[in-house]
């Protein structure tokens, strides 16, 4: 017995202490097809990961390995310290598939009702897990509706809610955004992050990169099965390589001033000076200045997530 438990209480450390995620040469073959070649990443505790690919990237295949739906072909994976599968984990994952879909007769709160007794809750937590997650996302006012009555992005809410039950450790998000108006997509953002805040890690699947951009902690980007980048925001787009400057009468002399810094470019009554580093923006201001040139703005300029997206799909390092 005092083994047993010693056991028990070895384990709940190891599943606490140990990273949300971690894969390690992870890979799935339908016969000929690689849906996934030697994925390896790790996920912390408490942060918002994106996933991100194009279509048929592999994004969908490792989600499905991950909450244990399918079997790798090779290579391992663990979810909360324990290995991909294991039972007791899945009671502490949540998840919103992209596709779902309840039935319109039921109400709100008889889905999640449901989804608890799916869950194996205890029947005496059901009313305060249901009122928690309806809460969370603002469906409180809606519980006794049916879902046939709820808008898009209203049913979404009420993923999200599913997902929630529980009070899991990680929840699986996959395209919760999409189909969704600014204001939708604005709500579930909040949402996502209310729960980060408790503790939760997320693990964000989507193609909407101006979303993932605003919200997750780190991203990792998928090509063709494989990781191609990985690591925090500004580690994946990079700094500024341009800057647009609007100068007052320029003549040919402040013009070559410019050329000195980077290859230049006129738009819309603005000089635009390329690869050019932060740190030498200030030293090219100088020079113009010092050339006689009246400088009336100066705009960095500010890559975003999209661009260094695609210029990876397209093998720019």
């Amino acid at each position: 017995m005092v083994r047993a438990v010693r056991d028990a209480h070895a384990a709940v450390s190891e599943m606490t202490a140990a990273p949300a995620i971690q894969t390690r040469d992870l890979t799935k073959r339908y016969g000929a097809v690689s849906a996934l070649t030697g994925l390896t990443m790790e996920v912390p505790r408490g942060e918002i990961f994106g996933f991100l690919g194009p279509n048929g990237a592999g994004k969908t295949t490792a989600v499905k390995l991950l909450l244990g739906l399918t079997r790798p072909t090779a290579g391992e994976a663990w979810v909360l310290g324990r290995p991909v599968g294991d039972r007791e984990v899945r009671r502490r994952i949540g998840y919103l598939p992209e596709m779902f879909r309840y039935q319109d007769w039921l109400s709100a709160r008889e889905v999640l009702a449901l989804h608890c007794e799916l869950a194996g809750l205890p029947r005496n937590r059901w009313a305060d897990e249901i009122d928690e997650a309806l809460t969370t996302v603002g469906l409180a006012a809606r519980a006794n509706d049916r879902v046939g009555t709820f808008s898009k992005g209203m049913q979404q809410r009420l993923g999200l809610a599913v997902a929630l039950l529980g009070r899991p450790d990680l929840i699986f998000l996959d395209e919760p955004t999409s189909a969704l108006d600014p204001i939708g997509r604005h709500d579930v953002r909040e949402i996502i992050r209310q729960v980060r805040a408790r503790g939760t890690t997320i693990f964000l699947n989507s193609h909407l990169l101006s979303e993932v951009e605003l919200v997750c902690d780190r991203v990792a980007v998928v090509d063709r099965g494989r990781v191609i980048a990985l690591g925090t925001i500004p580690e994946i787009v990079g700094e500024t390589r341009s800057v647009r400057l609007r100068l007052e009468n320029p003549d040919s002399a402040i013009e070559a001033v410019l050329q000195r810094h980077g290859a230049v470019e006129r738009s819309n009554g603005w000089y635009i000076v390329r690869e050019i580093w932060p740190g030498a923006i200030p030293e090219l201001v100088t020079d113009v200045v010092r050339a006689g040139g009246r400088i009336l703005a100066v705009e960095p300029g500010q890559p975003t997530l999209e661009d260094r997206f695609l210029q990876l799909l397209r093998g720019v390092p």
